[in-house]
């Protein structure tokens, strides 16, 4: 079946996320726009308009009724989902690289880069207290002196946050106190992506060492690893089956040295218990950004440097993977 092509981006994607029920998919990009999209057949119902920088991440909570997006124009913004009315301006000191909502939608968090002089902080909002937004001021402010966050999810309950970090060490810090519950490091480089199982019970990595990896998200042990030959994007774990998608590449700026069959720029399936790789999908014209299962398991997005949004519906009669022999 022929994938639903997106254009309505200008520039890279930088993360795509669908909301619980997956009729809605946000994409957010480089080129300071939001925008939500009907994932049945790709129509465009709106835009997020307000930033003036890079858009780096975007959350929707629990109910759709709100959507968070962070940006390079040091801001993290709170948007009616519905209307695309700003609710809320939170300013920054430094690029918000990561966002989200906690499972009630109540709390909010968000890391900021470390730039400028200004040092990686991980903030957390509660929003049913409007004098914090009014006063600019984190109930919870988090200084990370060792390494920037370049990526977080909430851990189930919405207890702690479990972080990927530039060093590659993935920390849980406590949504309470605000301390290091555990630490790991299974990684060599960059953590650039996580993203949790629709239980919450396992955690996905995606890192430029060219790997992936499946952690328990309560103990952080490492369960699974999934290897390729380039630098791993991003990586989603299927809701419905024991299967993982990755998307990656090589860096943007290496990209007009190689062709693109080199460039390896395909989705990639693995088997989530076996480890092993047993198809690939192509399309994007450059490395994939990020990846998105659908909650019901039956498709999924990819977002890629090209500035597309793709939607790949593989239903079993649809089975259009590209198996390696």
């Amino acid at each position: 079946m022929k994938p639903i092509l997106l254009q309505g981006h200008e520039r890279s994607i930088t993360q795509i996320k669908y909301n619980r029920e997956g009729d809605l998919l946000f994409s957010a990009a480089k080129d300071t726009v939001v925008n939500v999209w009907y994932s049945v057949n790709g129509e465009r119902l709106g835009t997020y308009n307000g930033h003036t920088g890079a858009v780096w991440c975007v959350d929707v909570d629990w109910d759709t009724k709100s959507v968070l997006t962070g940006s390079a124009d040091n801001s993290c913004r709170l948007w009616d989902c519905e209307t695309g009315k700003q609710l809320a301006l939170l300013n920054t000191s430094s690029a918000v690289r990561t966002c989200g909502f906690d499972f009630s939608g109540n709390i909010i968090m968000f890391s900021t880069d470390k730039q400028m002089g200004y040092q990686c902080f991980l903030n957390y909002f509660d929003l049913r207290d409007p004098q914090q937004i009014e006063d600019n001021q984190p109930y919870l402010s988090v200084p990370c002196s060792e390494s920037k966050v370049t990526s977080a999810v909430w851990g189930p309950l919405g207890e702690f946050v479990i972080a990927g970090l530039e060093n590659g060490e993935i920390n849980q810090f406590s949504a309470k106190s605000g301390e290091v519950l555990r630490k790991v490091k299974e990684h060599t480089k960059q953590i650039n992506d996580i993203q949790t199982s629709v239980d919450l019970t396992m955690v996905i990595t995606a890192s430029k060492d060219n790997t992936a990896k499946l952690f328990d998200s309560t103990s952080l042990e490492h369960i699974k690893s999934f290897k390729t030959e380039r630098p791993v994007n991003s990586a989603a774990i299927s809701p419905i089956m024991d299967h993982v998608v990755m998307g990656g590449g090589q860096e943007a700026m290496e990209v007009t040295t190689t062709s693109t069959r080199i460039g390896k720029f395909e989705a990639r399936f693995f088997h989530a218990a076996y480890e092993e790789e047993f198809g690939r999908v192509k399309g994007h014209f450059g490395p994939i950004n990020c990846v998105a299962f659908h909650p019901d398991g039956k498709s999924y997005s990819s977002g890629g440097e090209d500035g597309y949004v793709r939607i790949h519906y593989f239903d079993p009669q649809y089975f259009d993977f590209e198996l390696e022999a």
